[in-house]
């Protein structure tokens, strides 16, 4: 689905994602720990309940949007938040800006490459994603909505 610039953050939401499973966190703007944060998303979604579908979903999509926090900007960190909403799980990618600051986006013929691929699997595994300023004025906060089912349906 397309990308959209228009989506609200999770902070923004009001009471309506506090009712949900949430959580947080961040880590040095390091290759390092992109592996890290598949390692913490993929322990969250096992507490959740999520099932192994969603679980794979879910952490290759934080992996691909992690690299680029890492490799596109001049982040010291690199932020993850994750949260249920009905039949979704929003995913939301935050780093402090680089030289470019542009938004995401899918590069041309990038399917056939084996670097840039990872917008478009983003794309693939989405019911919708995109980017937005980040709420500091410095940096943006990519997101993607994936669908969620638990282990118990």
């Amino acid at each position: 689905m397309a990308s959209s610039n228009n989506a609200p953050s999770l902070g923004r939401c009001g009471g309506f994602v506090a009712q949900y499973p949430q959580d947080a966190f961040h880590l040095p703007a390091r290759r390092t720990s992109v592996p890290e944060a598949r390692r913490r998303v993929s322990a969250l979604l096992h507490e959740w309940g999520a099932a192994q579908h969603v679980r794979d979903d879910v952490e290759l999509v934080v992996s691909e949007l992690f690299t680029n926090a890492v490799r596109h900007t001049d982040s010291e960190k690199v932020g993850c938040e994750l949260a249920l909403f009905g039949a979704h799980i929003r995913i939301e990618i935050s780093d402090q800006g680089g030289p470019e600051d542009s938004a995401p986006h899918v590069q041309p013929g990038s399917v056939d490459k084996e670097c840039g691929r990872g917008l478009f699997l983003v794309g693939a595994l989405s019911d919708s994603w995109g980017s937005r300023p980040a709420d500091s004025g410095r940096g943006r906060v990519v997101w993607a909505d994936l669908p969620y089912s638990s282990l118990a349906h």
